[in-house]
């Protein structure tokens, strides 16, 4: 029975971003029946890949995509967010090029960038939980530290300068490999996903997570080690951050630390709360904010194709987002369940009386 109630609870969580994700599909299909077709070409590097702006949507969701999983095991955990998310990105990225430049740029420099950027953004995610789970400070205001400083970090290790990366490795990563048409960032999502489902499943990384959000005194009498719980899912977010970063900077060849993944912090949150997730911690689901971070993208998507001013999109995809998070708050799901209630009421004494 308690295992029947758990199932139909995740699938309630689930119910705003697919909701929110078919709504957008069908205003697509009703505007335009093509708006989802998907092209075979050839691009510029004779590779036949696959084009239209459904591979657009996963495409360039996959950096949010990403961050948001990380985002919701810190929301999870903390019962707070991490603002800092794009300016650690801007970081790991220029450890990321600082390494490529220095050395012939081969598969064995891109794996010893990477774990350099990953052990980075690890410091930084770990400098961040110390601040929220040793020193109690709200996780908001902690992370507004490396927020506020972060890309002046990255532009000391940049020298001021914006550094280019020219290598048909680092293509690949942030693009098309040969022979494959889907682009490759939508596989790194996948592999980051499993990733997250495999930890989750086989370990107790979930329970305790959900237990120190909902009640952090309860878990800590419990045997959990509620400080290294934080700990653990900040560092894990500064590992999703690399991700993000080197996916950022392999697709467009260089690094800027000016405008690498800029104000992606916030749509990260939006997606966990459009997951069905509570920004106040406590039970979570990374698929949700998954597709969350495909809703944003989706409606990025849409009003670009809608011929919408790029400087007026944020405004417009601002009202969206303030509708379905409305919809999906607690005072309207109390509403509607005292309405669906009522009407199942009156339904049982209409068939008694007739």
């Amino acid at each position: 029975m308690r295992e029947i109630k758990a199932a139909l609870q995740k699938r309630s969580q689930l119910l705003l971003p697919l909701l929110s994700l078919c709504a957008i599909v069908i205003f697509n299909l009703i505007r335009d029946t093509g708006f989802f077709s998907v092209q075979l070409f050839t691009n510029n590097f004779g590779n036949r890949v696959l084009s239209g702006n459904l591979i657009f949507l996963l495409n360039n969701a996959s950096e949010l995509a990403i961050l948001s999983m990380g985002m919701t095991l810190v929301t999870a955990v903390s019962r707070g967010q991490d603002i800092s998310v794009g300016a650690g990105a801007a970081i790991a990225g220029s450890i990321f090029v600082s390494v490529l430049l220095s050395n012939p740029i081969t598969l064995a420099t891109i794996l010893v960038a990477f774990i350099a950027s990953c052990f980075v953004a690890m410091v930084f995610g770990a400098f961040n939980g110390i601040l929220v789970a040793v020193f109690k400070i709200q996780p908001m205001i902690a992370t507004l530290i490396l927020f506020t400083i972060g890309r002046s970090i990255a532009y000391w290790i940049n020298g001021g300068a914006t550094p280019n990366v020219s290598s048909d490795l680092i293509n690949y990563i942030g693009n098309f490999i040969p022979g494959i048409p889907v682009p490759t960032p939508i596989f790194i999502v996948i592999i980051c996903a499993l990733l997250f489902a495999v930890v989750l499943r086989l370990t107790n990384l979930g329970l305790y997570a959900q237990a120190v959000g909902i009640n952090e005194k309860a878990a800590r009498l419990n045997g959990i080690h509620t400080v290294g719980m934080k700990l653990l899912s900040f560092v894990i977010l500064g590992i999703c951050v690399a991700f993000a970063s080197i996916i950022s900077v392999s697709r467009m060849g260089l690094i800027n630390h000016e405008t690498i993944l800029l104000g992606i912090e916030m749509d990260a949150i939006l997606a966990v709360a459009i997951g069905g997730n509570s920004l106040g911690g406590g039970k979570f689901s990374i698929l949700g904010s998954v597709i969350g971070a495909y809703v944003i993208q989706g409606l990025t998507t849409t009003l670009l194709a809608m011929k919408v001013p790029s400087t007026d999109v944020k405004a417009y995809k601002a009202v969206v987002i303030i509708a379905i998070v409305v919809i999906g708050s607690p005072v309207i799901k109390k509403v509607a369940g005292q309405l669906c209630n009522r009407y199942l009421t009156t339904g049982k004494h209409l068939r008694r009386e007739g």
